[in-house]
């Protein structure tokens, strides 16, 4: 069965020379042309993979990106021109996994493509069905968290980023092993967004249920301790 990818971009010329190519490498491709469109292809699609332009009509590919991680963790490739790095970073902060530069390259767009599908093949197989510590639990199917089963409202990279503290649990992980694992060595921002993404998680877990499972080892980093 073909691999389908799912192609968000508005220069016609571009589109089609992409899509065509993605054709002869044996996928199967859906087209849309701008962002609100794509966003809701991309709501529906079984394609495997999304690249998505960064400046489209009608809606922007980051906000496209932002609704899409809201319900889907579909891999996505941005596209970007050269001068966009504020829009580089924020969509690798919104969990995009990788990202080219306009022009570029087809043979690298395809080389990205294969190891991204590569990946999410070998993580489908190894894959555990859940995660858990004390009373929390990780489905990591379904990419649902629970509390003495009630659900909580995680965003993507919340996601990843309490599903690396608890597989490494009872371990002290600093900022840039955790920038390493859950962001990606693409990564260009500020170690700081770890800071603000454990605030994240501990006001929608430790404070919400009185517990202290997110622990600041100070000078060093994170851990999550069994309770």
């Amino acid at each position: 069965m073909k691999e389908k990818i799912l192609l968000i971009e508005d220069e016609v010329k571009i589109s089609r020379f992409v899509e065509l190519e993605l054709k002869y490498e044996g996928y199967e491709v859906e087209v849309a042309f701008d962002g609100r469109k794509g966003l809701e292809m991309a709501k529906e699609t079984d394609a495997s993979l999304v690249i998505l332009d960064i400046m489209l009509p009608k809606m922007n590919g980051i906000e496209v990106l932002r609704r899409l991680r809201e319900v889907s963790d579909i891999p996505v490739i941005l596209l970007t021109a050269r001068d966009q790095t504020m829009d580089k970073v924020m969509g690798l902060d919104m969990g995009a996994e990788d990202y080219m530069t306009k022009p570029f390259e087809i043979e690298e767009l395809l080389a990205r493509i294969r190891v991204i599908l590569k990946r999410k093949v070998k993580l489908g197989a190894n894959k555990h069905d859940t995660l858990n510590v004390g009373k929390l639990s990780l489905d990591e199917l379904t990419f649902e968290a629970k509390y003495d089963g009630e659900l909580i409202q995680l965003t993507k990279k919340e996601f990843d980023l309490l599903k690396c503290l608890i597989q490494n649990r009872n371990l002290v992980l600093n900022r840039d092993q955790i920038l390493e694992k859950v962001w990606g060595y693409s990564y260009y921002g500020d170690t700081n967004v770890v800071d603000v993404y454990i605030r994240y998680l501990r006001s929608k877990i430790d404070d919400k249920y009185k517990v202290k499972l997110i622990h600041t080892v100070r000078g060093v980093g994170y851990t999550i301790k069994d309770e």
